[in-house]
């Protein structure tokens, strides 16, 4: 097992930490709908990719009580 020679400061060790922290999403705005969307992915709402149809999207399906049961 590895044993430290001298003791590590709080200062160094944080130091090396300090490149870890998360970063925020970097959203885009869909050229299609305007919606924010992740960038190089599919739209979400609308499916549209580069400008074309990638992805059909249908529309709400309304299910009766009795349909769900």
């Amino acid at each position: 097992m590895a044993v430290q020679q001298n003791k590590v400061s709080k200062s160094r060790r944080n130091n090396r930490r300090a490149h870890d922290a998360l970063v925020a999403a970097n959203p885009n705005e869909c050229s299609n709908c305007g919606e924010l969307k992740r960038p190089h992915h599919v739209c979400p709402s609308c499916g549209h990719y580069d400008d074309r149809e990638v992805v059909a999207i249908a529309d709400e399906v309304d299910f009766d009580d009795e349909d769900a049961a």
